[in-house]
């Protein structure tokens, strides 16, 4: 199983916010490559990344920091990234690429521009990552901000006709507050999938990736774990050893 530990990104900073709200935002670091480098060095050979300047629609130059960041965490040896956020067209899931990423997510266009989202899975293949994200069984895009009025089965279902073989899910209530995850929710989300699911949202001790990786290979590719590792309830290294002792399947 994979363990992706997560670095989100605002204006070239490394942030949490909790159920993705901007207004309730913690700064961890100024340095996303020290941070970077830390994860690697503790065992990591994934890094999640979120450009949240991008999916919120800030600045210019917040979006240009980012950009820069996630370029030269690219750059960090032995770390593969899996990066997205406000990727609503062919350019800028192309720009990510460029910029190294080997993996990138593609979420709201999943409901707002399905065409593209096709695109791409059919184009990139095991590059682009569905990225669905839901609160109370309802599926949230634009940044979480808005509710795209369908359910995350009626989505999750399509995924496999639009060519995708990567998901992620995050489940919104718990994402950022270290509630624990169910397991039961997302041995469901893989069954309806048809292949695995990287788990997101939650995630607060080694008992949780345990747990995760318990259910198997064919429910669970991965897990992403931001706060718990910032804040020191959960050791990178222990999550590493809990999943299989390696950062990557």
């Amino acid at each position: 199983m994979i363990v992706f530990p997560a670095i989100d990104l605002i204006a070239g900073k490394v942030v949490r916010l909790e159920r993705g709200d901007r207004a309730r935002m913690k700064v961890y670091s100024d340095d996303p490559v020290a941070v970077a480098e830390e994860f690697r060095s503790r065992g990591a050979a994934w890094i999640h990344v979120v450009d949240l300047s991008a999916t919120l629609e800030e600045d210019a130059a917040a979006q240009a920091a980012n950009a820069s960041a996630i370029a030269a965490i690219c750059g960090v040896e032995g770390i593969r990234v899996d990066a997205g956020g406000g990727v609503r067209s062919l350019a800028a899931f192309e720009r990510l690429l460029s910029l190294g990423v080997e993996r990138v997510a593609v979420g709201t266009a999943l409901v707002r521009d399905p065409a593209f989202a096709e695109q791409v899975a059919r184009t990139f293949g095991a590059h682009a990552v569905a990225d669905i994200a839901a609160r109370d069984g309802r599926v949230k895009v634009n940044g979480w901000r808005d509710d795209a009025a369908l359910s995350a089965d009626e989505l999750i279902a399509r995924l496999a006709d639009l060519g995708f073989e990567h998901l992620v899910f995050t489940d919104v209530a718990r994402d950022g507050m270290q509630t624990g995850i169910d397991t039961a929710a997302y041995a469901h989300i893989a069954a309806v999938a048809g292949f695995p699911v990287v788990a997101s949202g939650g995630v607060a001790s080694v008992a949780d990736i345990a747990a995760l990786a318990a259910l198997g290979p064919d429910v669970i590719e991965g897990a992403i774990c931001g706060r718990a590792i910032f804040e020191g309830s959960l050791k990178l290294e222990d999550a590493l050893a809990a999943a299989g002792g390696e950062g990557a399947c």
